[in-house]
């Protein structure tokens, strides 16, 4: 049973990593008491320097991704981030839970699983912004809230924050069939009449 809510928190914990880049961090370390001495490569950072970094950076994306330009910018930003960010967070989660199972998997095992998974969801996200060419400020501001509650559950309550991020995949999936549909529906009406 441990294996399994290891799994859902780390699922949860990535989730959050494809929604913004410095705040889930900046939150697993203060909510952990240690501050970032679970996370790897952040460990060896000063923690006052590394509070520094994350909150201006939190700040910047909380403010940039109201605007149309803030938004294309963090975009880039974080499509490259995500896949670091997800398997920081994965690791942490893993190694706050001390499941057996999980870290019997080489670290960069379950770093790629984190990822992965965060690197697929923030594709969808990239695939929306540029379909509806910006995202609307009440999806935004629901995707802060949601990154601030999949870390959160990640760590308290990991049940409940692997079931959203499983139900985020699956809207992902969703996503991407329905995207396909659209695209053949226009390159259908692109061709040009033929008898």
């Amino acid at each position: 049973m441990t294996f399994l809510i290891g799994i859902l928190a780390l699922l949860s914990a990535s989730a959050a990593a494809s929604m913004r880049s410095a705040l889930p961090l900046l939150l697993i370390g203060l909510l952990q008491g240690e501050l970032w001495s679970q996370v790897p490569l952040l460990s060896a950072v000063n923690p006052q320097v590394l509070v520094a970094i994350l909150m201006s950076w939190s700040l910047f994306e909380l403010f940039a991704s109201k605007r149309l330009l803030g938004q294309r910018v963090l975009q880039i930003i974080q499509l490259l981030m995500t896949p670091l960010v997800g398997g920081l967070m994965a690791v942490t989660v893993v190694k706050l839970f001390h499941v057996e199972q999980l870290a019997v998997w080489p670290i960069w095992f379950t770093a790629g699983l984190g990822g992965l998974f965060a690197f697929v969801l923030k594709l969808v996200q990239v695939g929306w912004f540029f379909r509806l060419r910006g995202i609307p400020l009440w999806w935004v501001l629901i995707e802060d809230l949601l990154c601030v509650i999949l870390v959160l559950f990640a760590i308290k309550f990991p049940k409940n924050g692997g079931l959203i991020a499983m139900l985020l995949l699956w809207l992902a999936v969703r996503s991407s069939t329905a995207w396909r549909q659209w695209s053949r529906r226009r390159q259908g009406s692109s061709e040009p009449f033929s008898l």
